[in-house]
């Protein structure tokens, strides 16, 4: 009986990339003791995007994570699946480049304008909706929140 070889790096990317698998890797620097651990997403080519990135603010409540979630996987795996960041008072961090940006709150967004490039921002669809707090209480935040993911459903190829 003979054991299956390990795939090579390409190939195990190829094939990671087939299953809609976005594989992070490490700036760099000594935090986990990783040394050079690869290139950073935003310094990817361009059609190594990811598909959507969902920001939201830091210290949302479980019951706000679970409506959004399930908001999301309502539009299919792609947004199901998406990145989701949140941004604290610090700001988000390292953003991947993506085609499309859902961003929950104005000081989501404003966080984001920080973080990303012009030239990422102009060629995104960035969509805002509501916070995740707002949702809960207000029936038309809701709504919109199902108008932009219906825009974005749609730029994804939902229909």
């Amino acid at each position: 009986m003979t054991m299956p070889r390990a795939a090579s790096p390409a190939h195990r990317e190829r094939l990671l990339r087939v299953m809609g698998v976005t594989p992070w890797r490490l700036r760099g620097g000594s935090a986990g003791g990783v040394e050079g651990a690869g290139a950073a997403v935003n310094d990817a080519p361009p059609g190594d995007r990811v598909p959507c990135v969902v920001v939201l603010p830091a210290g949302a409540s479980a019951r706000e994570h679970e409506l959004v979630g399930r908001a999301l996987r309502a539009f299919g795996p792609v947004m199901g699946r998406a990145a989701r960041l949140e941004a604290g008072e610090r700001g988000l961090g390292h953003v991947p480049v993506a085609a499309h940006y859902l961003v929950f709150g104005e000081a989501q967004a404003r966080a984001l304008g920080h973080e990303l490039p012009a030239a990422v921002m102009a060629a995104a669809q960035i969509v805002l909706v509501d916070a995740p707090a707002a949702l809960l209480a207000d029936p038309a935040a809701k709504r919109r929140l199902w108008s932009g993911l219906r825009a974005l459903g749609r730029s994804l190829g939902r229909g």
